[in-house]
């Protein structure tokens, strides 16, 4: 096989490697899947404004988020079941993230337990939560992931209801029967345990409170001293009413594309967003990054920096942790190259002025000298 060269590549082998029913699981969008391909789209209709003629022999692609600090401003999103796609699951994601150097979420729906991936090593890990009807049920999915040493709570706002993937419709999607949601396993369910292992899966997104509102990021904060990041946020409106609300930061998402069909590109939201933000807490980005040029425009539209979920299914797939490892080197390695050819040393110098866009109006060109 032709060596992986870019990021991308790693979706046809993971296609040729999964089963059909795991593969359409993490390659679906919602409906007419519009979003998408958007997603991967609108970054191309961002271009560079380089500078040249600076000294870009030294690169400082360090940064920090809340207070802690990673070698660049690319992470790793939540994705679900990560041991369907290899029997090592969330347990390669989180070596590889930590020999990265850099921050993991998992999710609550993982086919590992937070005490599972705690004890994988050191790193810098963030939890991402669903919150159920039983409220008792996240309190102690909170405390569990506090106790497991886990940083903060990515906390999933766009999905007071499943969307429409067709593919999972048409699979009749089910996790396969060796494999459990494990962070649901030894919790006192108390209405929930209506449904074995098999079932669990559904039964568990079945109880995703479809009553969520702003007064819950509230209650959140009373049961934990963990930060937390409200991922789905797409518009200047709810950045506000986030940071009101104690957000300790925001997360533009579209759940890659999975939830509500003819949303923009999160690339397209993000600037909204953070005029909406003003400035009190960092904004991070999650969808359609696969390059280091598309880290580079998030960037340059005011993101503190972005999260990758597919890619990271993907390369574990063919390649179990030796792919999440290069998915994250070969970002790191375009992401360096970009920054040199812009002309830039570190993150806090990629700003506005390094990329043009279709919206911007035409630069009024310096005054001639008569």
């Amino acid at each position: 096989m032709a060596e992986v060269t870019n990021v991308t590549e790693y979706q046809a082998i993971a296609k040729e490697k999964l089963p059909k029913m795991v593969y359409d699981y993490y390659a679906s969008g919602a409906e007419d899947q519009w979003t998408l391909a958007e997603n991967r789209n609108a970054f191309s209709r961002i271009l560079f404004r380089p500078r040249i003629l600076i000294d870009v022999s030294k690169i400082d692609m360090t940064t920090t988020v809340l207070g802690f600090k990673i070698s660049m401003p690319i992470m790793i999103a939540p994705t679900a079941m990560q041991k369907m796609a290899h029997p090592e699951g969330e347990y390669a994601t989180a070596r590889a993230a930590s020999a990265a150097g850099t921050i993991m979420t998992l999710s609550s729906w993982a086919t590992s337990s937070v005490e599972e991936v705690a004890s994988t090593g050191p790193g810098i890990r963030f939890f991402q939560l669903y919150v159920y009807k039983d409220r008792n049920v996240v309190a102690q999915l909170v405390r569990r992931a506090e106790r497991a040493g886990f940083k903060a709570i990515a906390l999933t706002v766009d999905t007071p209801r499943l969307g429409r993937r067709e593919a999972d419709i048409k699979n009749r999607f089910t996790l396969p029967p060796f494999l459990t949601l494990k962070n649901f396993e030894g919790l006192d369910l108390g209405k929930m345990d209506k449904a074995d292992d098999s079932g669990l899966a559904s039964y568990v997104a079945g109880q995703i409170d479809r009553t969520l509102s702003w007064k819950d990021v509230k209650w959140l904060q009373t049961i934990t001293s963990m930060p937390i990041l409200v991922k789905g946020v797409l518009t200047a409106e709810d950045a506000r009413i986030a940071v009101q609300n104690g957000a300790a930061g925001i997360i533009v998402s579209n759940h890659g594309a999975r939830q509500l069909d003819y949303v923009p590109s999160t690339i397209m939201a993000l600037e909204e967003v953070v005029k909406g933000a003003q400035g009190r807490v960092p904004v991070f980005l999650d969808g359609g990054v696969r390059r280091g040029t598309d880290v580079f425009k998030a960037l340059a539209l005011g993101a503190s920096g972005i999260f990758i979920g597919r890619p990271v299914v993907f390369s574990l797939a063919a390649e179990g942790e030796a792919g999440v490892r290069k998915v994250l080197q070969m970002l790191r390695d375009e992401f360096e190259l970009t920054m040199a050819l812009s002309g830039c040393h570190s993150i806090s110098e990629i700003t506005r002025n390094h990329i043009v866009t279709e919206w911007d109006a035409p630069r009024a060109l310096p005054a001639p000298r008569l």
